[in-house]
This record gives C-alpha cells, sequence and structure tokens, in this order.
C-alpha cells in the first residue's frame, strides 16, 4: 500500500522535482564560474561610494562578504540563488494532491488511512527537497577546481542541511493550505506571497533578519561563526511538524 501511494506521490511531483534539480544545478555551475570574473570587478567596486541607509549597507556587506571564493559562494549562491530557488520548489512540491486531484477518489478509497496519505505524500515531498538541497551543494566543491578554488564538502552539506531543515517549513505551509484549497494555485500563491512577506520584512527590520527563517535556511551563523543556529533550526523543524499535523487534522475533516 504504502509503494502504491508513493508512486502516486512521484508521479504528481517528478517534473516539479526534475525541473527545480535541473535548475539548481545550473545556477551552482554558474555561480562558480561566475566567480574569476567578479573578483576581478570587486576591488574596483570597493572605490565606488556606497552611500548611507539600507542599500548603501548592504553595497558594503556584500563587497566585504565575497572578498574570498568562499564569501563569494555564500554571498551569491547560498546566501541568493540557492534560497530564493529552493524556496521556490519547497512551495510548489507541498502545492496539491490531497483535494480534486486526479485520483484523489481512487486514493481515498484505498485501504489506509487519511493521515497515512497525507505522511506518505508529505514524506515523498521531503525526501524530494532534500535531494534537491544537497545535489546542488555538491557541486560547488565538485566544480571550484575548475576555476583554481576549493570548497569544503563539510561546508557544502552544512549548509545543504540548514537549507532543508530551516526551509521545510515553507513546505509544510502549503502542504497545509493544499489540504484546504482543491486546486494547486491558490496554495501555491499563498505560500509564496507569505515567503515573500517574510523576507521583505527580514530585509527592511535588519535588526530581526539574523533571527529570521532566511538566515537559518542560508546558514549565516554557519558563515560568520563556524556555529550552527541548533536552537532557530529545532524551533524550524517543530514549526514544521505542526503545520503537518494540523494539516493532517484538516484532512481528515474533508468529505470526498
Amino acid at each position: 500500500m504504502t509503494d502504491m501511494l508513493l508512486h502516486k506521490a512521484w508521479l504528481e511531483t517528478r517534473w516539479r522535482f526534475l525541473i527545480g534539480l535541473a535548475l539548481l544545478a545550473i545556477l551552482a555551475c554558474g555561480a562558480v564560474l561566475e566567480y574569476p570574473a567578479t573578483a576581478r570587478l570587486l576591488p574596483l567596486a570597493g572605490a565606488l561610494p556606497a552611500g548611507n541607509g539600507i542599500v548603501g549597507r548592504a553595497i558594503r556587506e556584500a563587497i566585504e562578504t565575497q572578498r574570498d571564493y568562499r564569501g563569494f559562494i555564500w554571498y551569491q549562491w547560498v546566501r541568493q540563488n540557492f534560497t530564493q530557488t529552493w524556496t521556490l520548489f519547497a512551495v510548489l512540491l507541498g502545492s496539491g494532491g490531497f483535494l480534486g486531484s486526479t485520483g484523489t477518489l481512487f486514493t481515498m478509497s484505498l485501504p489506509a488511512s487519511r493521515t497515512r496519505v497525507l505522511g506518505v505524500r508529505a514524506g515523498a515531498g521531503l525526501a524530494e527537497l532534500f535531494v534537491l538541497a544537497l545535489v546542488p551543494s555538491l557541486l560547488i566543491p565538485l566544480l571550484s577546481p575548475a576555476v583554481g578554488e576549493s570548497y569544503p564538502v563539510v561546508t557544502a552539506i552544512v549548509h545543504a542541511l540548514c537549507m532543508f531543515v530551516a526551509g521545510a517549513a515553507f513546505f509544510s505551509f502549503a502542504v497545509l493550505m493544499s489540504t484546504t484549497f482543491a486546486d494547486i494555485w491558490r496554495p501555491a500563491l499563498i505560500s509564496c506571497a507569505v515567503a515573500v512577506g517574510i523576507g521583505l520584512i527580514e530585509t527592511v527590520v535588519h535588526e530581526a533578519a539574523p533571527y529570521g527563517i532566511y538566515a537559518l535556511m542560508d546558514g549565516e551563523s554557519y558563515f560568520r561563526t563556524g556555529s550552527l543556529p541548533w536552537a532557530g533550526l529545532i524551533v524550524s523543524a517543530a514549526v514544521s511538524a505542526s503545520l503537518l499535523y494540523v494539516a493532517s487534522l484538516n484532512f481528515a475533516q474533508q468529505d470526498f
């Protein structure tokens, strides 16, 4: 029975997963290959006046952070492309598949509880998200020698784990929305709006940014101090579990 449910989950999400994997792999390769040109331009950028305010502070931070290869990869790849793209596909993988999807009535006719159906679907999505976090991250140390640099495999794995554990909250929220709305677009749009809203708040309220979910996802504390944000990761995991639990209760109450 579990195999059948897993197969159905794979059929529903495979193209989202494969497109996400291909896109993240391309972005990871691009980040590595972009470094030599950026390294030549950074000294010139540092000589330009950045001004005051949020924009000026962001420009100075970007220049200072990217003075070496590790800082460049963290700022350009982990903090920006990786985080943004991975979050998008976390939402897409969590959206749909419960109400009104193809085969829903057939699935409900199987001798499996709704909790099990949701658990298998969520487990399959989380497994796909873990692959989306790990595989592109490992491309960074693999490709770094091509530009004459090195990048620790352990660092790549740590950032992948931070991305997965903290970012799973967006996936879980999309799953919850999918047990409320029958289509895929409303859960996806609502979840994306929440993700964008949180990002804007963390950008504007600079003092709150180090404690926000995106700082957990990009592993900023590990990059700057070498320490993992254990408390934040535990809270994020608890939030994800709570959202999935509420989703299971909501799914169990739906009429088919």
